[in-house]
């Protein structure tokens, strides 16, 4: 039987996925001939993202007895990710719709009312899961989608400070779902901590994203990640405060860069990588995923980063 110490880095993550739509061109959905259908969800992005760089991972969350349900699933596992995933006999599975209103710009609507994922609850949990992972990644989301997703987070996240097990949490705050004041709390108690400028600063208003960052460090945070797209992105670990450049790509899609970004920062943690390298495998992939339509579809593979990073490498892979 292989030892505990020797398995490959486990990652755990819980949150709600729901069915995509998309538009296929650009324009209003008043005027759209054409959608097309995939699935999206910030943890479920996060698990594909890790699992491409070859980061063992594990993703549960709550769907309904439907089409779309079966499909949030079967394309989540496809893409070597271990799925425990609920089935809700009494709530349908949550939609997004994505438009592109313009060449710059995108559009979002969420129908997610009462859904099978807003039903996530701590008894939901497997005996062991977050237990025996090596990192547990949440996101505030899922916090905010319902008041029994906010305990399921809470417990894992309990579980896992129980357990010795670090806590990644990436504040992602949609303000369509509430206030971020709970968001606080739990980015205090969290291990690494991501978020863009804007949303720092919605934990503690009045301070500047770098006096948050500081701030979280003091109360015991190990790492905040400041998250600032095509102007790359600031680590606050060990004392030090890392810089590194962004990447300058014609953007098609940005939603889901953020979760890409997460997961080549956590795959270049649990890899042993400093912060540095772990900021640029970061940006990349953050990168990489605006570069074509869909929260995911594009996530690199560690041989996808290291041709995108390579100013003299060969555009035409041969």
């Amino acid at each position: 039987m292989t030892d505990a110490a020797a398995r490959p880095p486990r990652v755990v993550t819980l949150g709600e996925t729901m069915a995509l739509m998309r538009t296929r061109e650009i324009g209003s959905l008043r005027h759209a001939t054409e959608l097309a259908l995939g699935i999206g969800g910030a943890e479920s992005n996060v698990a594909i993202g890790l699992s491409r760089l070859g980061v063992d991972v594990s993703w549960l969350g709550r769907v309904g007895d439907d089409p779309l349900g079966q499909r949030v699933q079967r394309e989540i596992r496809a893409e070597g990710v271990d799925v425990r995933c609920v089935i809700d006999p009494e709530a349908a599975t949550g939609l997004m719709v994505k438009e592109r209103p313009s060449a710059a710009s995108t559009a979002v609507f969420y129908y997610r009312a009462g859904s099978a994922g807003s039903r996530l609850a701590p008894s939901d949990l497997p005996v062991g899961w977050v237990e025996e992972a090596s990192l547990l990644h949440v996101s505030g989301i899922s916090t905010l989608v319902s008041a029994s997703a906010r305990d399921c987070v809470a417990e894992a996240m309990d579980r896992a400070k129980r357990a010795g097990v670090p806590v990644s949490f990436d504040v992602n705050y949609r303000s369509a779902l509430g206030s971020p004041d709970a968001l606080r709390t739990l980015a205090a108690r969290a291990d690494i901590v991501f978020g863009g400028d804007d949303e720092l600063q919605l934990l503690h208003p009045g301070l500047t994203p770098e006096a948050v960052a500081e701030l979280l460090i003091r109360e015991g945070c190990r790492e905040v990640v400041l998250k600032r797209g095509p102007d790359g992105a600031t680590a606050f670990a060990g004392g030090d405060v890392v810089e590194s450049p962004g990447f300058v790509v014609e953007v098609v899609d940005t939603v889901g860069a953020g979760d890409a970004f997460v997961a080549g920062y956590l795959s270049g943690l649990l890899a042993g990588l400093d912060v540095r390298s772990r900021l640029a495998r970061a940006n990349a992939c953050g990168a990489m995923l605006c570069m074509t339509p869909g929260d995911w579809e594009s996530a690199p593979t560690l041989r996808d980063v290291e041709r995108f990073s390579d100013p003299d490498g060969d555009p035409v892979l041969r």
